[in-house]
């Protein structure tokens, strides 16, 4: 411990640099894999090569390789010769080896694939089969599994041989001989089990499970929602497949929410670090929304130019147009956000959307009410009680229209198989923009022309 807080992990690079290989693996020693890999982008690619093929012991490599992120996973093997490639990816677990081969060009998945022993490519070759974002593709095959028929005595022999094959063994899972899942087993009741019980007398036979071609968002809800640590993942015959872990399910937690507010601000998902993406990708990841959300902008000055004489006549509505505009915006980006944030948690469900249109509508109508009554004296006060109750109509039925609009586009998207996510604030302000114009003014050219 005193050796730990003495080298801390920042200091690793200046160590590295002296090349004092000896000196090093005794340093690495007690510092954690993790604390290794965070430090990993600060190292020249030499360095990078040195640490993984000669400082690291082949496992360790591994374990410190997996906490990479994908793009500097690429960029470390390139700086590694072929044979320390195939080491290195050969001792990833299947999951983390499939993601790191999902990720990189074909040319280079190819040859990686052409130097690992040919067991090794049929487990991943069948993983990569599975469709993207699926729990297929982030499952991995390694478990360790009993017979209902064996004795606890033989069940834990089995553990003991097999476990280095399992990515975790506290839990054991229960298939027939063609491969089934019967139930499970905590390793704690296996342990304290008598030696001749059988196996079926303590496995709980209603287990948690979740399909192949799933999404991984589904893993994530499965899991949180039964609390387990655990699970099991089963073809449409009910065969054993695989397994999802608490890390595996972080994982795509960190990497959903990322996207989600990606999208939330109208900007394609960027992939990267932000500290490694380049100003040319953040441009190309931006750009695309920005130009939509002009075009819809433009909508909005042109709703303006239709209501000239409505302006010319009665100037002072031109001080209220941001006001009212502006909160129609809001408001329908705050129903959206509420909207997207329950469908992704599952706390609603897309055939709820009759019944929290009608308490949204009840809701959105207290505000606009409130919203109006505030805004209704300072009408009056600069254009006279006739623009102040205009200006107050106007901003109930816009604040109502634009919360509908806000908590009914994500229930669309998601009816169309698209992510409620794209319902973002810029697009939903954007768009409120031009039908909160049309609405102000068209209110005020019946009550005041």
């Amino acid at each position: 411990m005193a050796e730990t807080a003495a080298t801390p992990p920042e200091s690793l690079p200046e160590l590295i640099a002296t090349r004092d290989w000896d000196a090093l693996r005794g340093i690495l020693a007690p510092i954690a894999d993790q604390d290794i890999a965070r430090v990993v982008p600060e190292l020249p690619s030499e360095e990078r090569e040195h640490l993984f093929a000669h400082l690291l012991g082949r496992e360790r490599a591994a374990n410190v390789f997996s906490y990479l992120p994908t793009e500097l996973q690429g960029q470390v093997l390139e700086a590694l010769t072929d044979e320390d490639k195939a080491r290195l990816v050969g001792e990833l677990h299947y999951d983390d080896a499939a993601a790191l081969l999902d990720e990189l060009p074909d040319e280079h998945t190819e040859l990686l694939m052409d130097m690992l022993p040919v067991a090794d490519q049929q487990v991943l070759q069948a993983l990569l089969t599975y469709p993207e974002d699926s729990v297929g593709r982030l499952m991995t095959p390694e478990f360790v599994a009993v017979r209902p028929e064996w004795t606890v005595g033989r069940a834990l022999d089995h553990v003991r041989e097999q476990h280095d094959a399992g990515e975790t063994v506290n839990t054991v899972f229960v298939t027939d001989e063609g491969g089934v899942l019967r139930g499970m087993v905590g390793l704690r009741e296996l342990l304290l089990g008598h030696p001749w019980s059988k196996v079926e007398e303590l496995a709980a036979d209603d287990v948690v499970r979740i399909g192949t071609d799933e999404d991984q968002e589904e893993a994530a809800r499965v899991i949180r929602h039964y609390d387990v640590e655990v699970l099991p993942v089963v073809d449409a015959e009910g065969m054993l497949r695989g397994i999802v872990t608490v890390d595996d399910i972080l994982d795509v937690v960190e990497e959903e929410t990322t996207e989600d507010f990606h999208k939330l601000g109208s900007m394609s998902a960027v992939g990267l670090s932000l500290n490694r993406a380049s100003a040319g990708l953040l441009y190309r990841k931006r750009i695309g929304w920005l130009i939509v959300l002009v075009v819809v902008n433009i909508l909005s000055g042109t709703a303006i130019a239709l209501f000239e004489a409505a302006i010319e006549t009665v100037v002072a509505l031109v001080f209220f147009l941001p006001l009212v505009i502006a909160s129609g915006g809001n408001a329908g980006a705050q129903s959206s956000t509420l909207m997207v944030r329950a469908l992704a948690t599952g706390d609603v469900q897309a055939r709820d959307w009759l019944r929290l249109l009608g308490k949204e509508a009840a809701v959105s109508a207290a505000l606009g009410a409130t919203l109006g009554i505030g805004v209704m004296g300072a009408g009056s006060w600069l254009g006279g009680p006739d623009v102040g109750f205009a200006v107050a109509i106007s901003m109930l039925l816009v604040v109502v229209l634009a919360s509908m609009f806000g908590m009914l586009l994500p229930f669309a998207l998601n009816r169309f198989g698209l992510d409620p996510a794209s319902a973002s604030a810029p697009l939903i302000t954007s768009v409120v923009d031009v039908f909160g114009i049309l609405v102000y003014f068209s209110v005020a050219t019946v009550l005041l022309l």
